[in-house]
């Protein structure tokens, strides 16, 4: 099977295109490289150009005979798709839509599609299952989530064969070192942690220590970059054997605290990491907890490197991987001078 990963150059795709190679099948990325990274493609040849241009889409189609696509080519940062809607909707939604019909055309009926957990906006309960209301309260989740909807009706006027994996907190770099996280600006935790412990930050800003949690810090369910990439892998040969289309969590259904990933990185580290308080986020939930037993039991799979010091021990192999390069670069390091 030869697979195109859309947005294939990112954090998720390029361990996506791995894990596909790994397993003897073809990835051939897309990626426009607005955020993505070229030498993050290490498997399967890279097309530069955009998720929605139908030209290249059709070239690439018929160059590379492609029999399914895995989509992860979105704009992901919540605060900016309040400040910034139309990007959001422009890229998440309007370029989707051309790939979509692109593949229509072209007899492609596969599709697996990166979502999100934000779907969901506040959660009224947890651990959140799929049945949870869907009311976003952002236009990143928005986004995400129109996509899904239109996905259904794809799948009901046109045989598209379709899953949507709604992740939790992606987390963790490639067990071998080959692969990790690279965000600019970087907004997740646990890479934010690290650069305090690395002396790239001076520090992590804890939003929040009243919630009604273990510590009063915000919990998250922590997925590794990896099981995700699996999942995707487990999803397309679901749909190849005929599984009912529809959207999945990718968790563990375990939780950790901001603290308690504090604790933990200073330990995996030997590092102290300073912390700055700060007042709650508007709209930060205090608990964020996957029930994943649908995507276990549709796709037998199961989170197998998502424990956190086994997230950590990779993300800090990869920031110290990031720190010798820059520090080949600049003198300097980019590092904090005490």
């Amino acid at each position: 099977m030869t697979v195109l990963v859309v947005g294939g150059a990112g954090y998720i795709g390029s361990h996506f295109a791995k894990c596909l190679a790994q397993s003897g099948q073809v990835p051939v990325v897309l990626d426009n490289l607005c955020s993505g990274r070229a030498d993050a493609v290490k498997y399967g040849p890279l097309v530069v150009g955009d998720a929605g241009d139908a030209e290249a889409l059709r070239e690439t189609f018929r160059a590379h005979r492609i029999d399914a696509v895995v989509h992860f080519a979105s704009h992901i940062q919540v605060g900016e798709s309040v400040t910034d809607p139309a990007k959001y909707y422009a890229n998440n939604v309007v370029e989707t839509l051309r790939l979509l019909d692109v593949m229509r055309e072209a007899g492609i009926t596969r599709f697996v599609f990166s979502s999100t957990a934000a779907v969901y906006g506040l959660p009224q309960s947890t651990p959140i299952a799929e049945t949870h209301p869907q009311q976003p309260i952002n236009p990143y989740g928005r986004s995400k989530l129109i996509i899904e909807q239109i996905l259904q009706d794809y799948a009901h006027a046109y045989g598209l064969r379709h899953a949507s994996l709604r992740y939790f907190n992606a987390a963790g770099a490639d067990p071998d070192g080959e692969l990790g996280e690279c965000h600019d600006p970087e907004t997740h935790l646990i890479p934010l942690v690290l650069q305090a412990a690395s002396g790239r930050r001076e520090a992590i800003t804890v939003y929040g220590d009243d919630y009604a949690t273990r510590d009063g810090t915000c919990e998250r369910d922590y997925v590794h970059v990896t099981d995700l990439a699996e999942a995707h892998r487990a999803a397309l040969d679901y749909l190849a054997g005929g599984g009912e289309c529809g959207a999945f969590n990718l968790g563990t259904g375990t939780g950790y605290t901001v603290s308690e990933v504090i604790r933990a990185a200073e330990r995996i580290t030997a590092k102290h990491i300073a912390v700055k308080q700060a007042a709650r986020r508007e709209g930060d939930p205090g608990r964020l907890i996957a029930d994943p037993s649908k995507a276990q039991s549709a796709f037998g799979w199961k989170a197998r490197f998502s424990d956190l010091d086994t997230l950590l021990r990779h993300a800090w192999r990869w920031e110290r991987t990031l720190c010798g390069e820059r520090a080949a670069t600049n003198p300097t390091n980019g590092l904090v001078t005490p």
